[in-house]
C-alpha cells in the first residue's frame, strides 16, 4: 500500500477523533475502536451501565461524519416492522407504498438492544450481515457507509433479554465505556456546564471520503507468519476446555480485516502480530460460548481470551513489520 493514502487515513481519524473528544471525555481508546469499526465496514456493540455516554458516542460520530443518522430506541412491545419498515396503501396512487424503517440510514444507533424481544433483534440480521432489507414489496440495499452501533445494559439489570450467538457474531467489536475518572468528571462538567457541545459538532470527514478510506483499508498487507498467527489464536478458542463454542470463520475474518484497519489507523501500510493481539478480546470474546460448568465457576469472555492470547506464541517481527 503507497504510504500517501495511509497518511491520509491517518490524518482523517484524528480530525474525527478530535471532534468525537469535545463531547466524549477519556475514551481516546473506545474512539479508536469505533473508528476500527467504521474502517472495517463492520458493527459495534458497547455494553455498559446507562449514563456512561453510549448514545452520545454514536451521535458524535454521526455529526462528525455527516451520514445520516437514526436512533432505534428498543423496547419489549417493538416489532421488526418498527426497524426495517412498512408498505402503506396510497389510495390516490392506489398502491402501495413503502415507508422505510430508521434502519435506513447510514449510521444506526440501536439503543438498548437487549431490551427488545428476540424476534425484533433478529430483524436486524440481515441488514447488518447483507447490507440490504427484504419486504414484501422486494429487496432494498442500505446506504453506504453503513454502521449499526448497539448499545445493550448488562444482562443482570431487569428487563433484558440475551441476545442470540447469531446476533453477537455480527458485530464486529464489543467494547465498554467504563466510568470516567474524577478529572474527567470535572471537564465533562466544564463542558455541559453552559451547554452541549454536540450542538456545535461539524463535520470533519464527509461521507463519500469515508467510503474511500474504507477501500484504501483493504489494501493494507498482511503477512503469511501474521495470518498463521491470526488462524492460530481463532483455534486456540476452539481447543479450549473451557469452550463450548469457538470462534467462528466469520470472526477470523471480522479480526483479519480488524487488524487492517487498526494497522492503517495508526499510520502503518502493514499489520503487525500486536494488531491481531490487541483486538482479539474485542473481536473474539463475545462470539465464544462457555460451558456450563466453566460458566458456574465465573469464567468471563475476555478474561478468557486474553488467557488464551497468552498461550499462543508471538511471532518475531524484522524492521519492516514482517513477521518470521
Amino acid at each position: 500500500m503507497p504510504v500517501e493514502p495511509v497518511e491520509k487515513l491517518q490524518e482523517a481519524a484524528l480530525r474525527v477523533r478530535a471532534n468525537v473528544e469535545k463531547v466524549i471525555v477519556g475514551k481516546s481508546e473506545v474512539i479508536e475502536l469505533a473508528l476500527v469499526a467504521l474502517l472495517a465496514e463492520g458493527h459495534l456493540l458497547i455494553e455498559d451501565v446507562p449514563g456512561v455516554g453510549k448514545t452520545m458516542l454514536a451521535k458524535a460520530l454521526a455529526r462528525s461524519l455527516g451520514c445520516s443518522f437514526r436512533r432505534i430506541q428498543c423496547t419489549p412491545d417493538l416489532l421488526p416492522a418498527d426497524i426495517t419498515g412498512v408498505s402503506v396503501f396510497n389510495p390516490k396512487l392506489v398502491e402501495f407504498e413503502f415507508k422505510p424503517g430508521p434502519v435506513m440510514a447510514q449510521v444506526v444507533l440501536v439503543d438498548e438492544i437487549n431490551r427488545a424481544t428476540p424476534r425484533t433483534q433478529s430483524a436486524l440480521l440481515e441488514a447488518m450481515e447483507e447490507r440490504q432489507v427484504t419486504t414484501e414489496q422486494g429487496t432494498r440495499p442500505l446506504p453506504r457507509p453503513f454502521l449499526v452501533m448497539a448499545t445493550q445494559n448488562p444482562v443482570e439489570l431487569e428487563g433484558t433479554f440475551l441476545l442470540p450467538e447469531a446476533q453477537l457474531d455480527r458485530f464486529l467489536l464489543q467494547v465498554g465505556i467504563g466510568y470516567p475518572t474524577a478529572g474527567e468528571d470535572r471537564l465533562i462538567l466544564e463542558n455541559f456546564g453552559q451547554k452541549n457541545p454536540l450542538d456545535e459538532l461539524g463535520v470533519v470527514l464527509p461521507d463519500s471520503e469515508l467510503v474511500e478510506l474504507q477501500r484504501a483499508c483493504r489494501t493494507v498487507s498482511v503477512s503469511l507468519a501474521v495470518q498463521d498467527y491470526l488462524i492460530a489464536l481463532v483455534h486456540a478458542t476452539r481447543e479450549h476446555p473451557a469452550v463450548e463454542l469457538g470462534a467462528s470463520p466469520r470472526a477470523m475474518l471480522n479480526l483479519y480485516q480488524a487488524a487492517r484497519a487498526l494497522a492503517a489507523l495508526r499510520g502503518r501500510a502493514f499489520a503487525i502480530p500486536d494488531d491481531v493481539k490487541y483486538l482479539a478480546p474485542f473481536v473474539l470474546g463475545h462470539r465464544l460460548m462457555v460451558n456450563r460448568q466453566s460458566s458456574l465457576k465465573g469464567y468471563h469472555h475476555q478474561a478468557l481470551i486474553r488467557e488464551i492470547v497468552a498461550t499462543v506464541p508471538v511471532p518475531v517481527e524484522n524492521l519492516q513489520g514482517e513477521a518470521k
